[in-house]
């Protein structure tokens, strides 16, 4: 049986063959938890390599009182493949990520956004220049320089899956240009993006604009610790960020600005975020805020008179943990979401009643080998509560296995 050969698969059978037929001789080298990699002898070339798996078994019960089986979960929750390096230049440098699973594409069929209709492969294809050590500038698709959990990578989370208030609330990905300036006691970063998100198959009115401001009152954290949650590098001396993030997505088209179904009629998004991280000989503290907002956030098909609405409300965050000696952690999260009064007690569609949502959960992590060689259990309690009478109307419990395993 005749079978199409996949130009990736190619390229990996034949890279040996393209390697040692050069005139220049490669080097290969491998860095622990940072994946394998070749540079070329005359140093114009350089690939990392770094493939990592997250696989997952869940169970979701019937409500808070009925722990009778809902639904189980058991797939591919992540695989992800990455490429980076430099060329002609260790100042010009690149950065490329891809997903394969279904779940961690980002996508759903039924969405039938104008601006992004099919699977997302493409997480990060972005190309930087380094003019000195401490300012980076960016020209490509990446992460926006927002919410400090969605910034972080989902391989070097402690808990199983993000908070609900970054499912909700954050700004994720986008095309444009992209800037970071960092100093002793401070990183400064912004982009000008098309504010569609990631791969849009077009920009139409209007661009985003993200600004972040992160303050290190006692200097840097050790080997960008402040950037993985938990505290694996056991700061010997206590570290500390104070963040905030604001972005302004000018006539969005779609639910959540970068995410989500398309609106009926643009609207412009502001979403404002505050993180705090302090971290000190295995422990990790951290909270964030976050807010989003837009003047009239329901939009409506003139044709059906069906809504589609920008989730306008604020969300709280705050996650403590501890890591032991013997690199066995326990971590305890709250997050909630509360979505403000045009979407649960406007006049004009009294048909909405978005509702407050609550997340108490607790994880333990055993790193095998840091982050990427890990084993997750996790627990959490929902609970919704009706924002016009505000009785408890719906929850669940759940538990999450997860083994994560990459280079």
């Amino acid at each position: 049986m005749h079978m199409k050969r996949s130009p990736f698969l190619l390229f990996l059978v034949l890279l040996p063959a393209i390697i040692w037929g050069q005139e220049n001789p490669v080097l290969f080298f491998q860095e622990r938890e940072k994946g394998l990699g070749i540079v070329t002898a005359d140093s114009l070339y350089s690939l990392k390599f770094q493939f990592r798996i997250q696989n997952r078994a869940a169970f979701v019960s019937k409500g808070l009182d009925d722990l009778a089986a809902e639904s189980f979960e058991f797939r591919v929750r992540r695989l992800r493949l990455k490429f980076e390096g430099f060329v002609y230049d260790p100042k010009l440098t690149y950065y490329i990520q891809l997903s394969f699973s279904r779940g961690d594409m980002d996508w759903r069929g039924f969405e039938d956004a104008r601006v992004n209709s099919s699977p997302n492969v493409v997480r990060d294809a972005v190309i930087y220049y380094n003019p000195t050590p401490n300012l980076k500038l960016g020209f490509g698709q990446t992460k926006l320089p927002g919410n400090r959990q969605r910034v972080v990578s989902s391989g070097d989370q402690q808990f199983v899956d993000r908070s609900i208030v970054n499912a909700n609330f954050n700004i994720d990905r986008d095309f444009g240009f992209f800037g970071h300036l960092s100093g002793e006691y401070f990183n400064l970063r912004g982009a000008v993006t098309s504010g569609e998100g990631r791969n849009s198959v077009r920009s139409l009115n209007g661009l985003a604009y993200t600004a972040r401001i992160e303050l290190l009152p006692f200097g840097r954290f050790t080997d960008n610790n402040d950037y993985v949650e938990g505290d694996l590098a056991r700061e010997k001396t206590p570290k500390l960020s104070i963040a905030s993030t604001f972005s302004y997505n000018d006539q969005a088209v779609r639910e959540f600005g970068q995410l989500g179904e398309d609106l009926f009629s643009p609207r412009s998004i502001r979403n404002v975020e505050v993180d705090a991280l302090l971290k000190y000989k295995g422990w990790a503290w951290y909270n964030e805020y976050m807010e989003r907002d837009t003047p009239s956030p329901v939009t409506v098909d003139q044709n059906t008179s069906q809504t589609r609405f920008v989730f306008v409300g604020r969300g709280y965050l705050m996650q403590l943990s501890y890591l032991f000696p013997s690199n066995f952690e326990i971590a305890g999260r709250y997050s909630a979401i509360e979505p403000f009064e045009q979407l649960y007690d406007n006049t004009a569609f009294p048909d909405l009643a978005e509702r407050k949502v609550e997340q108490v959960e607790v994880g333990v992590t055993r790193y095998l080998v840091g982050h990427r060689l890990k084993i997750q259990f996790n627990v959490l309690r929902r609970n919704e509560t009706d924002m016009r009478t505000g009785t408890s109307v719906g929850g669940y419990w759940s538990g999450i296995f997860q083994v994560e395993l990459g280079i």
